[in-house]
């Protein structure tokens, strides 16, 4: 019953066979997401290319490309490179941190703070730039059971018998939780909706006459944000798209 409530929402939201008849009470927790871009990349320009797993191996993807302006920063302490790509409404955007060296990520991965991600993605920081952009079709799906992690951070009793007490939502004490899960879906793909035409000049930094390269085809991160609030929605790793 859970699962169809469910499903228009995400598919299969619990693994199977992880309830059965002693299951009360089950904590849920789901997220989709996929958002249209505010620039579509054409399906035309997309190609197959390799994508390089490490620096021995590889596997083909669909490639997405578009030249267009965009936020965009090198990072000279960490050899990497950040590109903000708006979703339609401009309320929302993708960031994506692209280590230059193929085996890259970890060290990218190592040095990422909060407050690193604050300066490297401000606007003083950031800069409209003239860019070729080439980005993968890629699907992100991940299920967690969060217990262990809810336990680790001092939520027991919920978990114990003769101990949870969820009498607020049943005049009893005979409730205990049994599973906590999460899942999370993100899909990008060419979809999205054309730029609406506005007056006013926008002025873009550019390198010479020359537009930078944003070329995702290594492992790389995401994130996915609300722009006016800075918050970060969605963070994953694209590891093998």
């Amino acid at each position: 019953l859970v699962n169809h409530w469910a499903w228009k929402r995400i598919k299969d939201l619990f693994p199977k066979d992880s309830l059965d008849s002693s299951t009360v009470l089950v904590l849920v927790n789901a997220v989709y997401f996929k958002g249209q871009w505010n620039q579509k990349f054409k399906e035309e320009n997309t190609v197959e290319e390799k994508f390089w797993l490490n620096k021995d191996e590889s596997k083909p993807v669909q490639m997405m490309k578009q030249t267009n302006s965009f936020n965009f920063m090198s990072l000279e302490d960490v050899q990497a490179k950040i590109l903000e790509i708006p979703y339609k409404g401009s309320e929302l955007s993708m960031m994506v941190l692209l280590p230059d060296e193929v085996d890259g990520l970890q060290e990218l991965e190592d040095q990422l703070t909060a407050e690193k991600l604050i300066a490297w993605t401000s606007p003083q920081n950031m800069r409209k730039r003239q860019v070729d952009l080439y980005l993968p079709r890629f699907k992100v799906e991940e299920s967690y059971d969060l217990v262990p992690t809810l336990q680790a951070l001092g939520m027991v009793d919920a978990f114990r018998d003769g101990v949870a007490d969820f009498s607020g939502m049943t005049g009893g004490r005979d409730l205990v939780v049994s599973k906590v899960f999460h899942k999370c879906f993100v899909e990008v793909t060419e979809e999205g909706t054309e730029a609406a035409a506005a007056t006013g000049v926008e002025i873009i930094e550019r390198a010479g006459r020359n537009s930078e390269s944003f070329r995702c085809n290594h492992p790389f991160l995401f994130l996915i944000k609300h722009i006016k609030t800075n918050s970060i929605l969605f963070c994953g790793r694209v590891s093998s798209p």
